[in-house]
């Protein structure tokens, strides 16, 4: 609190808004005033005392690579918790995929979805058609037969009529 900070000045300033957000009897003033100083020398004092370093991680060891990955969920490296999909996750994190197997010393082919996760919306989109499109007609034609088309009925168009004669043409046939 040394660098030109004045703590006085710094918890005069902090009480304010303290009391200006809370419901605080006098009598209860001196003790917030003092607990709020005690708070900034100690965070002064825990500053010059240690200076903050980055928490080292360690590799992930193939046991525990193994580990993270079940059929249901994957583990996260970051937080120790289960995800059906890392991406949303690593993204919140600021991390691309990439950048997550290179901190945690991941193989490259380490899954961001879990194979259950995979297998589940792999069979949904199967049964649901997609990525069948060319697998019809070539099964069609595979027999030497070429598959029959079927036209689809002429589409009805919507909002065009036919247009009202000017009032000049309709009196002159009338006539």
């Amino acid at each position: 609190m040394s660098d030109g900070i004045d703590l006085r000045k710094l918890v005069g300033d902090v009480a304010a808004a303290y009391f200006a957000n809370n419901h605080v009897t006098s009598v209860e003033i001196p003790g917030v005033i003092s607990q709020i100083a005690t708070s900034l020398l100690a965070v002064g004092a825990a500053a010059v005392e240690a200076p903050a370093e980055e928490p080292v991680q360690a590799e992930a060891t193939p046991a525990k690579i193994r580990r993270s990955i079940s059929q249901d969920a994957l583990i996260s490296f970051e937080d120790n918790r289960p995800y059906k999909t890392l991406r949303r996750h690593l993204s919140g994190k600021g991390l691309t995929p990439e950048q997550y197997r290179e901190k945690w010393g991941l193989p490259k082919d380490y899954p961001m979805v879990a194979p259950g996760y995979s297998e589940m919306r792999a069979k949904l989109a199967r049964d649901i058609g997609l990525g069948n499109r060319g697998a019809s007609r070539r099964a069609a034609t595979a027999g030497g037969v070429p598959a029959p088309t079927v036209k689809a009925p002429a589409k009805r168009r919507v909002g065009t009529r036919a247009k009202a004669a000017p009032k000049a043409q309709t009196q002159a046939a009338e006539a």
